[in-house]
């Protein structure tokens, strides 16, 4: 079997599980875990992004939430502004993407603990914005969001009868945003960011236009953020400040944390299993500790993620 080959294995198990899963639920009459598992991709589209800008550029990102409401807000003041209802995903996508290359500029050119406090900055300033602007509906957010409407009857919507539809729009996006993640870290801009990972100043004696790289994945990252708002503000017909909030931003950077740096199949499993769970409910009133709980016990006895953990212990290697 070809290299080429053997690499698409999992992208059709993935494809194939994806496909059986409403199926399974329909049989089992549990439809109903539909809404938390399509919410589940539209989160994981984030961290996703994330995995890409920490794991292979290396650069800390502390306000990914920030982008993540940037374009949520963005489409939901379109949507219901009475503005053209196509407008409202490009425009949240293009409003992250304006703002990560402002923000970006400049802050990129810290390293370290400095780029973790500018982008937590970042996130906080959001924050505030949002509960200080009458427009963006302050502590009570937006609501009544309509639905997206795409091409052939498709569309972005929490309704009961859209759940299965949704589902696979949602998952569907992952993959291609998948696919494209991985089709970058296998290219030459890959292995330039993998090279300013290791050491930038090595990788710009080489050649490599670090700061233009940096600043690229850095805007790739707030696009997949931003795509991510858009579509879960329509899906859930509103959107609040709570999803700007810092421990949002430490929950995407725990999730790429435990399934490893520069591994986009581990960041995908741990985000869609645990952002499932917390949607859940399943760890009540410390949902936020958890995860916070998580990424520390990660930083100090899993750096490499949960999946290399795993090999080693099993199978030594």
């Amino acid at each position: 079997m070809s290299r080429s080959a053997a690499r698409n294995i999992p992208l059709l198990a993935f494809a194939a599980l994806g496909a059986c899963v409403p199926v399974a639920l329909s049989a089992l009459k549990a439809d109903f875990y539909l809404t938390q598992l399509t919410m589940s991709a539209w989160y994981t589209m984030v961290a996703l992004g994330l995995c890409l800008l920490m794991g292979y550029a290396g650069q800390v990102s502390m306000g990914h939430a920030g982008f993540f409401s940037i374009g949520g807000y963005t489409a939901a003041v379109i949507a219901t502004a009475g503005m053209p209802s196509w407008l409202s995903v490009p425009a949240g996508v293009a409003a992250a993407a304006l703002i990560a290359f402002l923000v970006g500029i400049p802050v990129l050119r810290l390293k370290g603990h400095y780029l973790a406090m500018a982008t937590l900055a970042f996130g906080f300033i959001v924050s505030r914005i949002i509960l200080g602007t009458p427009l963006l509906g302050q502590a009570d957010g937006i609501s009544d969001i309509p639905a997206y409407h795409l091409v052939a009857g498709l569309a972005i919507s929490g309704r009961r009868a859209l759940r299965v539809q949704n589902f696979y729009l949602a998952w569907a996006v992952v993959f291609v945003g998948l696919v494209a993640a991985m089709n970058l870290v296998r290219s030459r801009s890959g292995r330039a960011l993998r090279a300013i990972r290791g050491d930038e100043d090595a990788a710009a004696a080489s050649g490599i236009d670090v700061a233009r790289h940096k600043l690229a994945v850095f805007v790739l990252s707030a696009v997949y953020a931003g795509l991510a708002g858009a579509c879960i503000a329509h899906f859930n017909g509103g959107i609040g400040p709570g999803e700007a909030g810092i421990m949002k931003s430490v929950r995407y950077v725990a999730l790429v944390a435990a399934g490893g740096m520069a591994n986009l199949w581990g960041t995908l499993g741990v985000s869609a299993v645990l952002t499932f769970l917390s949607l859940r409910g399943a760890f009540g009133l410390y949902d936020d500790a958890v995860f916070g709980a998580l990424l520390v016990g990660i930083m100090l006895f899993a750096p490499s993620g949960v999946f290399t953990l795993i090999r080693k212990r099993v199978l030594g290697r």
